[in-house]
């Protein structure tokens, strides 16, 4: 029985429950109509999300602006005028900190959407990866060629993770390598890209975050940009990113 459009969507939305979660996860991976399917709804949902997006200021933010440059009685109508070109700067400066900081906040939350997307995605595709092997060894001489980078994977030896096989992936149109690794039939994907493909949204911090139900980690090093998304628990997600931290 094919789930409907509203238990996909809630899927996609990381609104349904976890039972539910895993019995769409284990039908997607052998229905190729529904995965076909989910990966319509992610299409749509990452050009819908990419359209239009603006900062407007808030109610609150308006009025508090308005009450900061109120006029007050001044001794003399100098001084009432310097008052008042001081608080018209302040007033810009105010703005432009809070449009930079919020444009920043949007531009990320919308990086962190797309790679919840890409994951998405690959759960839902009946051919997830383009090489296929446990062999570390065997996975990264294939992105030789394929990507203007190179990048290091870790020794699996004594660990609970599996390297299942890798693809080469895009974000804004700048080419990258997406790893598959599996622990305890959880799925996760190991994103890496160029600083370049995500601009300046995410400078040199990393990042501890859910997105879709997923959690997700994500740091710089070297002029490249980590993503680590799965369902797997944020234990899991912070032993497998220490084990790509020190094959770096």
């Amino acid at each position: 029985m094919h789930p409907t459009t509203a238990q996909l969507e809630a899927f996609l939305d990381g609104e349904a429950s976890t039972s539910e979660m895993r019995e769409l996860d284990a039908h997607l991976r052998q229905c190729s109509t529904c995965a076909a399917s989910v990966l319509g709804h992610v299409q749509v949902k990452r050009a819908v999300s990419t359209a239009g997006k603006r900062f407007s200021p808030s109610p609150d933010f308006r009025e508090r602006v308005r009450k900061s440059i109120a006029s007050k009685p001044q001794r003399s109508p100098r001084r009432a005028w310097l008052t008042g070109a001081v608080a018209v700067a302040a007033m810009l400066v105010v703005g432009v900190i809070a449009t930079s900081v919020n444009q920043h906040r949007l531009q990320r939350e919308q990086v962190f959407r797309e790679i919840a997307d890409l994951h998405v995605a690959t759960l839902a595709s009946t051919n997830p990866v383009d090489v296929i092997s446990t062999d570390r060894h065997t996975v990264k001489p294939w992105f030789q060629g394929k990507l203007p980078f190179t990048f290091n994977l870790p020794e699996l030896q004594n660990s609970e993770f599996t390297l299942f096989g890798g693809r080469v992936t895009y974000l804004n149109e700048t080419p990258g390598a997406e790893l598959i690794y599996q622990i305890r039939k959880h799925q996760i994907s190991v994103f890496v890209f160029q600083e370049r493909a995500v601009g300046s949204v995410m400078g040199a911090s990393s990042w501890v975050t859910k997105e879709a139900s997923f959690n997700l980690e994500t740091w710089g090093n070297d002029e490249l940009r980590y993503f680590v998304m799965g369902d797997a628990s944020a234990d899991d997600i912070r032993t497998l990113v220490n084990m790509l931290k020190k094959a770096e």
